[in-house]
């Protein structure tokens, strides 16, 4: 059995706090039923979360970072849902995503503003190929509307992020939005979310190409 040792179930502050409110939108997105790929799953809090109150999705949580992986199986131990797989070591960047089946829906949180513009791309264009038609894409972060932020504490972040590595930043949502449909993933109108965050929900138009 996976070790649930309390050391490795790394805590989150963000995930705790934004964990219900995120829940709220995915309960209308995504299906009652099927196949959800997380990438950039982070402690894990998310997937234990979404995955309990969804039961009947099959939940596959991903991380590039090994630390976080190991964080994940030991939620997963502690918490003991049966609808949450052993976690993936997956980068967008790779063209193998380690998943074989079609998925219903792919949710990814916080990732986008913390890696460079490749992996958004990366991201549309690979949730693109594996989601069914009509599938859900759903994104959640911080954004810039019309090329500003929307609040002093967003500029600031960004200011924060391009300090630490220049290619990182706070996107651009009409940008995001354009990315999705050059690889046929539609965008429901935003959904304005806590501490100044957005949900955006994107559907893969039926035969759309694949990229």
């Amino acid at each position: 059995m996976t070790d649930s040792h309390p050391a490795l179930r790394q805590r989150s502050p963000s995930a705790e706090r934004n964990r219900e409110p995120i829940l709220a939108v995915l309960r209308d997105a995504l299906p009652a039923t099927g196949r959800v790929l997380e990438i950039a799953s982070g402690t894990g809090q998310h997937a234990m979360c979404f995955a309990g109150a969804l039961p009947g999705l099959d939940w596959q949580p991903s991380d590039a970072d090994a630390g976080a992986r190991a964080s994940i199986a030991a939620w997963i131990a502690h918490e003991g849902l049966r609808n949450v797989r052993a976690p993936l070591a997956l980068d967008v960047h790779q063209p193998d995503w380690g998943v074989d089946a079609a998925l219903d829906a792919v949710v990814c949180i916080n990732m986008i503003h913390i890696s460079p513009w490749s992996a958004a791309e990366a991201l549309f264009a690979g949730a693109s190929r594996r989601l069914v038609d009509g599938g859900v894409l759903y994104l959640y972060g911080p954004y810039k509307r019309g090329g500003a932020h929307t609040a002093p504490s967003n500029e600031a972040f960004d200011q924060q992020l391009r300090s630490r590595d220049p290619e990182w930043g706070v996107r651009d949502m009409e940008t995001v939005i354009a990315l999705g449909a050059s690889v046929g993933l539609v965008c429901d109108e935003p959904i304005a979310m806590p501490a100044n965050n957005f949900s955006l929900v994107f559907r893969k138009r039926p035969g759309a190409a694949q990229v």
